[in-house]
């Protein structure tokens, strides 16, 4: 990433806790070091974990219903989910953070995910089968568990998010992640911060 132009940045946090967060304060450290190698980056910050549209049925119903033949009132049910596509595929690099709420992603985040998936518009179907349609770019993955170990045959968050990115075309996942929070949170936050400076080292960062 060191010689790629990053001008936009997009930030999604998905905590319920907006004080006091393992996962915002991670992400701070990320979005700080991004902005000292790339100090000109405009940044959009989509913080699902305050509220997000779901999916209903005139959704799936506006959805499913050709552009082209779409109503006024179709296109303003997809508006809101149009929005969260335009910021996505706009940005150079991305920040998601998560905590792992009972092996999974918050439910907010998988209501995020809902709104991006689009097909015609983050992914296509083809004889092969899906095929993303963004432009892969970097996205640093920042998660925390209480007592779920990442890569495990319990953890549901970290493949499941990797599968997502993957599933639209973005496949440079960054790893940073905080496990075992609940038993040593400050060793948790150090060990994750160890995962991020093999992405973006401090001394980088503050010559670049």
């Amino acid at each position: 990433m060191a010689n790629t132009k990053v001008n936009r940045i997009l930030r999604v946090d998905s905590s319920a806790c907006n004080s006091d967060s393992i996962t915002r304060r991670l992400g701070d450290e990320v979005i700080r070091r991004l902005k000292l190698q790339y100090p000109g980056a405009e940044l959009t910050q989509r913080d699902v974990g305050n509220g997000i549209q779901l999916l209903n049925e005139n959704w799936v119903r506006a959805n499913l219903t050709k552009p082209a033949e779409r109503n006024q009132d179709q296109q303003q049910v997809l508006a809101y989910s149009d929005q969260l596509v335009r910021e996505l595929d706009s940005a150079d690099t991305i920040v998601i953070t998560a905590p792992v709420y009972n092996f999974s992603v918050p439910a907010s985040l998988k209501a995020w995910v809902d709104m991006i998936c689009r097909a015609g518009l983050t992914f296509s179907y083809t004889e092969k089968g899906p095929q993303g349609l963004l432009k892969d770019r970097p996205v640093y993955l920042v998660l925390a568990s209480g007592g779920v170990p990442f890569g495990s045959p319990v953890d549901f968050a970290s493949d499941y998010l990797r599968h997502i990115l993957g599933f639209i075309g973005i496949l440079d996942v960054r790893a940073v992640y905080a496990e075992a929070t609940n038993s040593n949170a400050s060793s948790s936050e150090g060990a994750a911060l160890d995962m991020l400076a093999q992405w973006l080292p401090l001394e980088a960062s503050a010559v670049a």
